[in-house]
């Protein structure tokens, strides 16, 4: 599996910044409902009832919420860079300023975990995520994520 299958470039943004992680799950629903026409409230609805079940804060500035929905026929993700990091309950208890969202067809069964896994190792990677960071334009920012994306996910 390869980001580039998971991910439209148009799903790439840099947010100024959000309020709360409520505010920003909605700000991933509207993007998720325009790129991948998903229906923003029950999109928002599964994020808030996934992060009830544990915080998707991985670490090192990094969170990965993660749902699965109705009318999806295949894994697809949102990724976006905070500007202002938000506070998210991550296990080290470090804000958060890159997001990557994916969301699953309700049966998806290993192709989730896949992605999950993929993009997971993939942000494990402290100068990849400093690229990231350091890099203002959704264009370039999707142009990293995808770049040499041929990592196989266990």
């Amino acid at each position: 599996m390869q980001i580039s299958k998971i991910l439209q470039q148009e799903a790439v943004r840099v947010i100024s910044s959000a309020s709360s992680k409520k505010r920003l799950f909605q700000e991933i629903a509207e993007i998720a409902q325009s790129v991948y026409d998903l229906p923003a409230d029950k999109t928002v609805e599964a994020l808030l009832e996934r992060e009830g079940l544990g915080p998707t804060g991985v670490g090192h500035g990094v969170a990965l919420p993660h749902a699965r929905l109705d009318g999806l026929d295949q894994v697809v993700g949102v990724f976006m860079v905070l500007e202002k990091p938000l506070d998210f309950g991550a296990v080290d208890r470090q804000p958060v300023d890159i997001v990557f969202a994916l969301f699953a067809p309700e049966n998806a069964g290993v192709d989730h975990l896949k992605a999950l896994a993929l993009v997971s190792r993939t942000l494990r990677e402290q100068n990849y995520c400093t690229k990231l960071r350091s890099n203002p334009d959704p264009s370039t920012l999707f142009t990293i994520l995808t770049e040499n994306q041929s990592v196989q996910a266990a």
